[in-house]
């Protein structure tokens, strides 16, 4: 097996969240794209990273209106996960989404959501490490559990890690 094969399994077996990256196009058009490289970076200010491939056609959009929204997915929402990981134009066809106050695509149903600006941009290989700002975000106290991906699955948490409402 070469290295390519084997850090692929081996990031594969760290299971994570799924999060989907929207920004708006200068038509107002939303892109995005599904994320598992998602990450807190610092609390004052609050930054946030996500990693998106150079050759994606979200990344320069967010680099060019220095906006975009981080939405961490509800596990009923493995759907809008594999539409925003495929390729092509029409990947958002469909999606139910809402223009925030501050110009962010945010769509509905998302377990949270962070809306950021651009703080900053690095070169990551064959991916860009974009570092946002969080001005704002959400959960709502009915929050449906996440997304998670492990294995190159999808699923929803354990039942031992579920979120338990009392009524």
């Amino acid at each position: 097996m070469n290295i390519a094969e084997n850090y692929k399994r081996v990031l594969g077996a760290f299971p994570s969240g799924v999060t989907v990256v929207t920004a708006l196009d200068e038509s107002e058009r939303m892109v995005g794209f599904t994320a598992s490289a998602f990450s807190a970076v610092s609390m004052d200010p609050p930054l946030v990273l996500v990693c998106p491939s150079l050759a994606s056609d979200s990344y320069p959009v967010i680099c060019c209106s220095g906006r975009f929204a981080i939405h961490i997915l509800s596990h009923e929402q493995q759907a809008i996960a594999y539409q925003f990981a495929s390729k092509g134009a029409d990947k958002t066809k469909g999606i139910e989404w809402t223009l925030s106050e501050r110009g962010n695509a945010l769509i509905d149903g998302a377990a949270a959501y962070m809306e950021c600006r651009l703080w900053e941009n690095y070169p990551g290989g064959d991916h860009a490490i974009i570092v946002g700002e969080v001005e704002h975000l959400h959960i709502t106290d009915e929050s449906p559990d996440p997304l998670l991906y492990c294995r190159g699955m999808m699923g929803q948490l354990p039942e031992a890690l579920a979120l338990r409402r009392v009524s």
